[in-house]
């Protein structure tokens, strides 16, 4: 017969793990009970089955969930305050709300693959576990990925808000200069921007870095010179004829020209550049 004791402090993640227990309870084979010791909760589960192998494994899983669900977020907070005290309270919370997303999506599955390994070859070589310290002293490769997230999402602030003060400082522009053209329209295609006049003639983009309004180390694609042709000009009303979906570039536009910004889906303009889309992508297929 295998047995193993897992002691815990706090009483909700006692009863998640005898939940789960409960689940995993096939027959006689799988015993457990639930005893109170000193500061401890001890969960005590006894296995006389032929699956061995397999027992180790949903162990090693259920303890595994317990950890990303319990502690998790809690590590994340203590790296944070740790090795970036120096923030708020307001943008540390920013921080960690972007730190729970980044955990939650891509590195979801390697992290716990990480702490899952931890895990069973802990307990192939001993018969108890005090889950608190094995979370704190036992998971270096894992708390490398806790500090990684924190780092990313730190960079991912400070680029959020580098991008935010941008937009600001564009928009204090705007609003301190009178108008000098009445319309543009700006046909965007392809992640590229055309821009023509109230005649639908085109507009030659302004290039010379030297006179740009932008922040000329902050690049956020590739209509630079399309949006600082545009503060140049600072339009009243600019109509974005776009053929592709809503990306940086455009959001971009949205925020700092604001209501002078109008989309247009159907129009000759549109409906014209449709149409030369469509004849490149025809005489492409015909050259394939």
């Amino acid at each position: 017969m295998y047995s193993f004791c897992l002691k815990l402090k706090d009483e909700k993640i006692a009863d998640f793990v005898l939940n789960k227990l409960e689940e995993l309870k096939k027959d006689s084979s799988l015993l457990f009970s639930k005893r109170n010791f000193k500061i401890y909760t001890n969960i005590i589960v006894h296995y006389n089955g032929k699956s061995y192998i397999e027992f180790y494994e949903q162990l090693s899983l259920l303890i595994t969930n317990t950890i990303t669900k319990f502690y998790e977020k809690n590590l994340l907070k203590k790296v944070l305050y740790t090795n970036y005290f120096y923030f708020s309270k307001t943008e540390q919370k920013e921080i960690l709300k972007i730190a729970k997303s980044l955990i939650e999506s891509d590195e979801q599955k390697s992290k716990s693959e990480l702490i899952y390994i931890s895990v069973y070859n802990y307990i192939l070589e001993n018969k108890s576990m005090i889950l608190d310290g094995f979370v704190n002293f036992r998971l270096k490769d894992y708390m490398e990925i806790i500090d990684y997230i924190i780092d990313l999402s730190v960079n991912s602030f400070l680029i959020k808000r580098e991008y935010l003060e941008f937009v600001n400082l564009l928009k204090t522009y705007i609003e301190s200069r009178p108008s000098t053209t009445p319309l543009v329209h700006l046909i965007y295609l392809n992640n590229e921007s055309i821009l023509l006049d109230k005649n639908k003639e085109i507009i030659d983009t302004d290039t010379d870095i030297f006179t740009a309004k932008y922040l000329s180390d902050i690049s956020f694609s590739s209509n630079d010179y399309a949006l600082n042709t545009l503060l140049n000009l600072l339009p009243k009303k600019i109509i974005i004829h776009t053929l592709s979906e809503e990306d940086d570039f455009l959001t971009t536009l949205k925020l700092i020209f604001e209501n002078r910004i109008e989309f247009c889906f159907d129009c000759e303009i549109c409906n014209l550049y449709k149409s030369t889309i469509s004849a490149i992508h025809n005489i492409s297929e015909k050259n394939v």
